[in-house]
């Protein structure tokens, strides 16, 4: 049952009021075919769309099954459009850019019916009015007839209880009124039908009840409903919700018709995903090179432990430049300032302990590529050579090789050296010659290992053979000291000394020369703990430990750890412990150099100055110079590429606002059908994500392609390849920005949208 009591409509222009319904009271049957006649102006338009919810009453009451609508929402307009009510208009209405099925779907689909059920009732319906055939159609491809047959499959699929007709044969010729006609009225049989019109013969012959209009009141009604009649059923309204899908399927249509514009659309707002595109690629592949140049860096830079190490924090490095004061500048007083010696106050004498030893053992080796531990031990290496036997000079400068800690893996000899003959094996004693990238080595190298010559061969360097004299034989006891062996030749040839071989020639890889381009003569750690091994027993050794005295030159001792004479450092040079003067960990790249730092400042924690082991990491300053600037440089680059997407934002507003004004007619159907205010600032919101979507995927792909010119540029002045390298991270994420700001640009026009008035809407053209 649809009753109006008193219903009063208004309309407002500056100060001229136009009364369109002037207190109007009707009741409606359940089932029955009503024309509602009157002149132009008479206001039955205006009462039609107050019937269906399009348009709001000013004052009296429409009751729906019993049920007042005086409180109802904007929401409980829209279900009832969409649950009660069904729309049959003079001009059909029809959504353009999609197909007879989807418009004939698209109630159910406000509704949130399956698709399955939308199909078959929507097929149904179609069969219904004769236009099954044509379901797969755009109405432009139907005659006027036919998509108002459609229009009607549309108002019945939803199975409403009110059928409401706006002038519906207005645009057809007469036979196919008829047609129209003849249908309407089989479905008055089972509904309320309301038809608006101007054609009294038209509604005598068909209406079961005829209701003029003059003026904005009722003037005669030729049936009321009886007092008897009335129904006491209450209303039921289902609830009605556009999916995020169902939008994008609307928009997606619709911007297919608008193919070209789309596509430029989507190309200007690119250029600014482009540029960040660009700037990304280049940053990610500079990134790629620093870090490996740092890698490569830290191989000549490692983190130091040593008896005596150099602060070099930041704030140490400002005092020392003098950027960190707070004293004037170049003040005009005729006075000094006293302050500490900054040198001095940076260097720091760590005590290398067995807990600091087994702490380090227990540090986690996969962030190492390589780790050595220089002793003081002496090294008493005798040679053979043209001249007879001498003893080796200048072995204090061999170094200790790097132990790779990882089986597993590459370690720091193998990722920056080629070996060009021999085998590299750390768990031997033995020595490593390396040689720069012309083969050149120095000639002390050759002469200590007893060859002379303007070349000298591979083989000839892998014969030959130096002995290590072991404390016992090497020192004899003269006095209440100890002095060298001298009979060279005995100790050459004595069972008891250790041999000593090249074990490999190594030479700097190519890409590596930058760090690697030197020579020099290097040495196992097993050599070392072999020595110590042999000579930590000897008589020498046990009568330093007894002495308080230098026992090879008879001096006293002055035990300052400064200058190094003391019986510490002695017992240490005779080999009588292990314990190193100098330990240097080689990080694989900067990450690990970090874990390593934090692992070392750890065993601080809880120490005092003297007791804590400080180091030196002299490869912090190029980690934080260069990330520095590279983050600057790429962030700088970022921001001038982001004012285009500022700039992009701004045009798929106005896009955006232009389909809400192409669209209005479509705004206006859908709420017609039911659809809420937000489901029409969502179709506006698809629109914009699938422009957004389409624009950043666009704008990735022309990235990507225009780094190959770049990167043929760049190889060409500055001889690095393949530098320009887009990161999928990077570009998804910048798609998804892309995405979020086309949203936002498009969310002023997409909220414009939802607030039209779908009766100002629908009289769009």
């Amino acid at each position: 049952m649809l009753e109006l009591k008193n219903i009063k409509k208004s309309y407002k222009t500056g100060e001229f009021v136009q009364h369109a319904l002037k207190e109007v009271s009707i009741e409606f049957r359940k089932n029955e075919f009503v024309c509602i006649l009157g002149a132009s102006g008479s206001g039955k338009t205006t009462l039609l769309n107050i019937i269906g919810g399009l348009d709001r009453y000013d004052s009296g009451d429409l009751i729906i099954n019993n049920m007042s609508t005086k409180k109802f929402k904007n929401i409980d307009w829209d279900r009832y459009r969409n649950n009660c009510v069904g729309f049959i208009f003079q001009n059909y209405n029809l959504i353009p850019h999609i197909s007879v099925i989807d418009n004939v779907e698209m109630g159910m689909t406000l509704s949130g019916v399956s698709a399955g059920i939308r199909k078959k009732n929507a097929m149904d319906a179609l069969k219904k009015v004769g236009l099954l055939e044509h379901a797969h159609k755009k109405p432009s491809q139907l005659s006027g007839g036919q998509m108002q047959r459609v229009a009607i499959a549309r108002a019945l699929v939803n199975d409403p209880d009110i059928i409401l007709a706006d002038e519906p044969t207005g645009a057809l010729d007469t036979k196919t009124s008829v047609q129209i006609m003849d249908l309407i009225k089989e479905i008055a049989k089972d509904k309320l039908v309301i038809m608006v019109t101007h054609n009294p013969e038209l509604a005598r012959e068909y209406a079961s009840r005829i209701i003029e209009l003059a003026d904005g009141k009722r003037v005669s009604d030729s049936n009321p409903v009886k007092r008897s009649e009335k129904d006491d059923s209450l209303i039921k309204i289902r609830k009605t919700a556009m999916s995020f899908l169902t939008a994008l399927k609307l928009s997606f249509n619709n911007i297919k018709t608008k193919k070209g514009r789309t596509f430029l659309t989507a190309f200007a707002s690119s250029i600014g995903i482009i540029g960040i595109g660009l700037v990304l690629s280049l940053s990610n592949g500079f990134k790629i090179e620093v870090d490996n140049f740092e890698k490569n860096s830290l191989s000549e830079a490692p983190i130091i432990v040593s008896t005596q190490s150099m602060d070099m924090s930041e704030e140490n490095m400002e005092k020392m430049m003098g950027n960190k004061s707070d004293k004037e500048k170049y003040p005009s007083k005729k006075e000094v300032y006293v302050q500490e010696d900054i040198m001095a106050s940076m260097v720091h004498t760590n005590i290398i302990t067995e807990e600091y030893l087994e702490y380090l053992k227990n540090m986690d080796k996969s962030h190492l590529s390589g780790i050595s531990y220089q002793s003081p031990t002496a090294l008493n290496v005798v040679k053979k050579d043209s001249e007879g036997f001498n003893l080796v000079e200048g072995t204090s400068n061999w170094v200790v090789l790097p132990t790779n800690p990882n089986e597993n893996e590459k370690g720091i000899i193998e990722n920056n050296y080629d070996v060009l003959a021999g085998e590299i094996d750390d768990t031997k004693p033995g020595l490593i010659l390396q040689i720069d990238s012309s083969n050149n080595v120095y000639k002390s190298s050759m002469e200590a290992l007893g060859l002379d010559g303007e070349s000298v061969s591979f083989e000839d360097i892998m014969n030959a053979e130096l002995k290590v004299v072991i404390n016992d034989e090497y020192y004899l006891e003269y006095g209440k000291g100890f002095i060298p062996n001298m009979n060279l030749e005995s100790l050459y040839n004595s069972e008891n000394s250790i041999t000593l071989k090249v074990q490999a020639i190594i030479r700097g890889k190519k890409d590596k020369e930058i760090i690697t381009n030197g020579s020099g003569i290097g040495y196992t750690n097993a050599l070392t703990e072999l020595i110590i091994e042999k000579n930590k027993d000897s008589k020498i050794v046990n009568a330093q430990k007894n002495a308080e005295y230098n026992i090879l030159s008879s001096k006293p001792f002055d035990n300052d750890l400064m200058s190094g004479n003391n019986k510490e450092t002695m017992l240490a040079y005779l080999g009588a412990y292990a314990d190193p003067f100098l330990i240097m960990m080689y990080p694989k790249n900067f990450d690990s150099k970090n874990e390593i730092v934090s692992y070392l400042d750890k065993y601080n924690e809880g120490k005092t100055e003297e007791e804590s082991i400080q180091y030196t990491d002299m490869a912090s300053m190029i980690s934080s110079l260069t990330g520095n600037i590279m983050n600057a440089i790429t962030l700088v680059l970022i921001a001038f590429s982001s004012i285009s997407l500022i700039v992009s934002s701004i045009m798929i507003s106005i896009i955006t606002y232009i389909s809400v004004l192409e669209r209005t007619k479509e705004i206006g159907i859908l709420r017609a059908l039911g659809a809420r205010g937000k489901d029409i600032k969502r179709v506006f919101n698809a629109e914009t994500f699938i422009i957004g979507l389409c624009s950043g995927l666009l704008g990735i792909v022309i990235a990507y392609v225009l780094t190959i010119p770049v990167n043929i540029v760049i190889e060409k002045y500055s001889g690095l390849a393949n530098v320009a390298k887009l990161n999928i991270i990077h570009a998804l994420i910048l798609v998804i920005i892309n995405v979020i700001l086309t949203i936002i640009g498009g969310a002023i026009p997409a909220r414009m949208a939802s607030k039209k008035d779908p009766v100002i809407a629908l009289r769009t053209e």
